[in-house]
């Protein structure tokens, strides 16, 4: 279902018959069952309606959620400009959100706003302040839609319920003998990453990004991905330390999967969540506490391998309680050794020791319960 502005006509503005055809589209889709598309380029509400103009954010939110209800996606994509009510009630209400390089998209105009024209007001803003997922150009366009509408479309979904397959280990190597040996293989330079993995396990993904709040962290991949024709949604850890907005992606990654009904991977893979003084003003522990709970409330199965450093609360945020797995050059541990040291008020020599102490190796966490199985 496909909703197209025009911004020739009154600045493609809405006011009470463009927001009744707006709805009606959304209905249609929700009877059809069909992704919604809405290809944006307006100046808010039509002021020459007035208050009536601006009830139809109302009612095009409303409309927004009821196919949301529904397991229904909706796609918007931003063109030059959007801004006003459109953004705010459609634009930003959509699950997947791209734009064209270079537009405007602000919730003032230029006008009301008084000129001010930064980066901030542009397309180029909103991606870095991970308010929209991807940037794709025009020429671009028919091919990205095509591809998210194929994975996301609710024929396909209903048809994949099983949980997602545990990725193949991209090393095979013998069992290490102490704790101190696993924590060094899993810091290995040379150990395959997330991106490594997700490469090998898709034919081909999509990836979205931010938290939508005004964060963005590269160290978080997040999207769906085709494997044999099925749509799996995930999460992976890139191998340093997860932001706020990581998390809060991640989050929102899991949530939108499970009311698409998509099963999810997470990979796990960071020495732990950033600790530092500007994760503590975004709200690091919130943030958390948000991953926690998408995999905790959600419905869609959600299948986890450790590849690499499993680091405390940050690594356990993204695990699956009844599905993880771990791979041989990994490991998971309440505390990284060294800080254990450094609670304990040991020497530096006796962060080995305290590796053993923390039963951390795969063979551990199977033993204890953690893993159902160490792959590779």
């Amino acid at each position: 279902m496909l909703i197209a502005f025009d911004f020739a006509f009154l600045g493609g503005s809405v006011g009470a018959d463009a927001g009744a055809r707006i709805a009606a589209a959304f209905e249609r889709a929700r009877e059809l069952r069909l992704p919604v598309v809405s290809l944006v380029a307006s100046g808010g509400s039509r002021m020459q309606e007035g208050i009536r103009a601006l009830q139809q954010l109302q009612v095009i939110a409303r409309a927004c959620l009821a196919i949301r209800r529904e397991s229904i996606p909706h796609i918007a994509v931003l063109r030059d400009p959007t801004t006003g009510g459109m953004w705010a009630a459609l634009a930003a209400n959509a699950d997947v959100v791209l734009a064209t390089p270079g537009a405007a998209v602000a919730f003032g105009g230029a006008r009301v706003r008084g000129g001010a024209d930064g980066v901030e007001f542009r397309s180029e803003g909103k991606y870095a302040d991970g308010q929209i997922d991807r940037l794709v150009p025009e020429e671009e366009l028919p091919a990205r839609l095509a591809e998210l509408v194929e994975l996301l479309h609710p024929a396909r979904v209903a048809a994949s319920p099983d949980p997602a397959p545990v990725p193949v280990a991209l090393t095979a190597r013998a069992p290490v003998r102490t704790g101190s040996q696993a924590v060094e293989r899993a810091r290995a330079a040379e150990r395959p990453r997330a991106g490594e993995y997700l490469g090998v396990y898709f034919d081909r993904r999509f990836e979205i990004g931010g938290d939508r709040t005004g964060g963005r962290d590269e160290a978080m991949i997040c999207g769906f991905g085709d494997r044999g024709g099925r749509t799996i949604a995930f999460a992976a850890q890139c191998g340093t330390a997860n932001t706020p907005a990581g998390f809060r992606t991640a989050a929102r990654l899991i949530r939108l999967a499970d009311q698409l009904g998509i099963p999810v991977l997470t990979l796990v893979d960071t020495p732990g969540a950033a600790n530092d003084a500007a994760a503590e003003r975004g709200g690091i522990g919130p943030a958390i506490a948000e991953a926690f709970s998408a995999v905790a409330a959600a419905d869609v199965p959600v299948t986890t391998l450790v590849i690499g450093e499993g680091g405390s609360g940050g690594a356990l945020a993204l695990s699956a309680p009844e599905r993880t797995w771990i791979t041989s050059d990994a490991y998971f541990a309440v505390i990284a050794p060294e800080s254990a040291a450094a609670i304990l008020k040991r020497s530096e020599p006796e962060v080995p020791e305290l590796a053993g102490l923390l039963r951390l190796r795969p063979e551990d966490l199977l033993e204890l319960g953690f893993v159902r199985g160490v792959v590779g």
